[in-house]
């Protein structure tokens, strides 16, 4: 990988490491407890919240991993769009269907008088 570390340990050394209380299920003890987690990557500013499980535990592997895809994402390379025309058997067949459109829509006309 391009600068994000192997290691789960790495990748937290590299973040400051946020708790807090998440609306989850749980009810009162979800309300209390601080579970959720939020990762602030300082290297690149992103942040990651995750607050799903009722485990801080569960909740920073869920960020981490959420974290890792983002950086790997952000890390890929754009694909340059290399801009196309079209061939010429593509336009030769693109207007003879039209003028075949045409000549089927013309023979609908009553005839001119």
């Amino acid at each position: 990988m391009s600068g994000i570390p192997e290691s789960n340990d790495d990748l937290m050394a590299e973040c400051d490491v946020e708790t807090l209380s998440g609306s989850t299920k749980g009810g009162q003890r979800a309300n209390k407890v601080e579970t959720g987690v939020r990762l602030t990557h300082r290297p690149s500013g992103t942040v990651v919240t995750a607050r799903r499980s009722r485990s801080q535990f569960r909740n920073k592997a869920l960020a981490v991993a959420e974290l890792r895809r983002r950086l790997e994402e952000a890390a890929r390379p754009v694909k340059v769009r290399r801009p196309t025309k079209p061939t010429k058997g593509s336009k030769r067949r693109r207007l003879e269907a039209k003028r075949q459109r045409s000549e089927k829509k013309a023979n609908r006309r009553p005839p001119e008088v």
